[in-house]
C-alpha cells in the first residue's frame, strides 16, 4: 500500500486536540506518530466523557494510527531516552505552555545538536512572542479573543462560541500542512525548523471575508444568526417537520427558487430583484418565505429545490449525518478492532486519492501501550533495563 509518509517519524508530546489532531492526519498518511506521555499520564482529554467502558471518546477522535509509550521527560534517564528517540525522528511536535521545553532541557537549540535536521513544531494559545505568550489557550477562549464568537449567534442574543472546537481543528489542519512543509523544505536544503503555531494566529486568518471588510472598508460585521451579512436568501427556514438552509449565492438562483416556491413573480419584483435589494428588504422577503416553507417537509423541499439546482439541504442532528446515504456511500465510518473495547467505529480522514489507500491501520492507544516493545525493538534496550525505568519511575 502507497503511503506519501512511509519512514517518517513523528514525537508526538501534544495534548487535547491541535497538537493530536495534526499528527493523527499525518498518521494518517504513513507517518510513524509516536505519542509520548508521562508514566501517569499527560493528555486531559482521556478524562473528558462521554466514556465507554473507562476510555474516553473525546480522546478517540484525535489519535488514530498513533503508537503510545510513556517517559518521564523530568528525569535525567528519560531525557536521555528521549535524546536517543530525537536522534531517529524527524520531527517533535509539542503543545506546552512557551518556555517548558526550553525549561526541560529541549528547546529547539538542544533537539538541533542531538539531530541537525530536526523539525519542532510548537502549538500554542498564542504563539512563541508578543505579551500574551505565557497565556494559557482554550478553544471556547480564542473563539472569543480572535473574533468568532462576536459574529456568531442571534441579532439580539450573546455571543456564541461553535458548538466543535473549531480553533483547535483549524490549527490541527495548520499543524499538519506546516510540518508537510517544513519536511520538503528540510528535503530541499537540508535544515529543520521550529514551526510557531498559535491558535490565536489561526483565529484571526480565519476571519477571512470578516477581516478583509473591516480592514479595507471598516466595516464590523454584525450577528446574523442563520443569515448571511451579504446575501439574500441564505438563511435557515423552518418547514414542516424541521428546518432547512438554503443558499441562493446569485440572482439566477434566486429566480429557480421563486419558481419553486410558487411565486415567480417575487424574482420580478423591484424590490427583490438583485441580491442587493433583497438585502435592502430582507425582512419584508423572509416574512414572505416563511409562510412558504411551512407548508412542506424540508426533504420535499430539498428534493424540489435541487432538480431545479438550488443549493439547500435540511438541519441534521448527529444520528441523521451517519444515517445519511451520502456519508455511507463516501464510506466515512470505519470499524478498527481495539485491545479492551472490541471493535470500535471511528470516523475516516476525508481525504481520498486514486493512488493512496488512507485506512486506519492502529487503534488510538492505550496509555504507554507501546512503551515496553518501542524501547525493545527501536533504542536495542533489555527487558531488565526497561523493568528498572518501570521501578524507578522513568516509564
Amino acid at each position: 500500500m502507497r503511503q506519501a509518509l512511509k519512514g517518517i517519524r513523528i514525537l508526538d508530546l501534544s495534548r487535547v486536540f491541535a497538537g493530536p489532531g495534526g499528527s493523527m492526519i499525518l498518521g494518517d498518511l504513513g507517518a510513524d506518530v509516536v505519542r509520548v506521555e508521562a508514566p501517569h499520564g499527560t493528555d486531559s482529554i482521556r478524562d473528558w466523557s462521554p466514556f465507554v467502558k473507562d476510555q474516553s471518546t473525546y480522546y478517540f477522535s484525535a489519535n488514530r494510527n498513533k503508537r503510545a509509550i510513556t517517559l518521564n521527560l523530568k528525569k535525567t534517564e528519560g531525557r536521555a531516552l528521549f535524546q536517543k528517540m530525537v536522534a531517529q525522528a524527524d520531527v517533535v511536535l509539542e503543545n506546552f505552555k512557551t518556555g517548558t521545553m526550553e525549561r526541560l532541557g529541549l528547546g529547539f537549540k538542544q533537539l538541533k545538536q542531538w539531530n541537525p535536521t530536526i523539525i519542532l513544531c510548537s502549538v500554542t494559545g498564542y504563539g512563541q512572542t508578543g505579551p500574551f505568550a505565557q497565556e494559557p489557550g482554550f478553544d471556547p477562549v480564542l473563539q472569543a479573543v480572535g473574533g468568532l464568537m462576536d459574529v456568531t449567534g442571534d441579532p439580539d442574543g450573546e455571543a456564541t462560541r461553535v458548538g466543535l472546537p473549531v480553533v483547535d481543528m483549524m490549527s490541527s489542519l495548520y499543524t499538519a500542512i506546516s510540518i508537510l512543509a517544513a519536511l520538503r523544505a528540510r528535503d530541499l536544503y537540508g535544515e529543520g525548523d521550529h514551526i510557531d503555531i498559535s491558535l490565536l494566529d489561526v483565529q484571526v486568518s480565519s476571519l477571512a471575508n470578516v477581516a478583509s471588510s473591516y480592514l479595507m472598508k471598516g466595516h464590523r460585521s454584525k450577528r446574523m444568526g442563520n443569515t448571511h451579512n451579504n446575501i439574500v436568501p441564505y438563511q435557515v427556514f423552518q418547514c414542516e417537520d424541521k428546518p432547512l438552509m438554503v443558499a441562493c449565492g446569485n440572482d439566477q438562483q434566486f429566480v429557480k427558487f421563486c419558481q419553486v416556491v410558487g411565486h415567480p413573480e417575487w424574482a420580478e419584483d423591484s424590490r427583490f430583484k438583485t441580491n442587493a435589494s433583497r438585502v435592502d428588504n430582507r425582512d419584508v422577503l423572509t416574512e414572505l418565505l416563511d409562510a412558504v416553507m411551512v407548508l412542506k417537509t424540508a426533504e420535499t423541499w430539498f428534493a424540489l429545490l435541487s432538480d431545479a439546482g438550488v443549493p439547500s439541504g435540511p438541519v441534521n442532528n448527529v444520528e441523521e449525518v451517519f444515517q445519511h446515504p451520502q456519508v455511507q456511500a463516501r464510506k466515512m465510518v470505519e470499524k478498527v478492532d481495539h485491545p479492551t473495547l472490541g471493535s470500535v467505529p471511528l470516523v475516516r480522514n476525508p481525504l481520498k486519492f486514486s493512488n493512496m489507500s488512507i485506512t486506519i491501520e492502529k487503534h488510538p492507544p492505550l496509555l504507554g501501550e507501546h512503551t515496553e516493545t518501542f524501547l525493545q525493538d527501536e533504542l536495542g534496550l533489555s527487558v531488565e533495563e526497561i523493568k528498572q525505568l518501570g521501578e524507578e519511575g522513568v516509564i
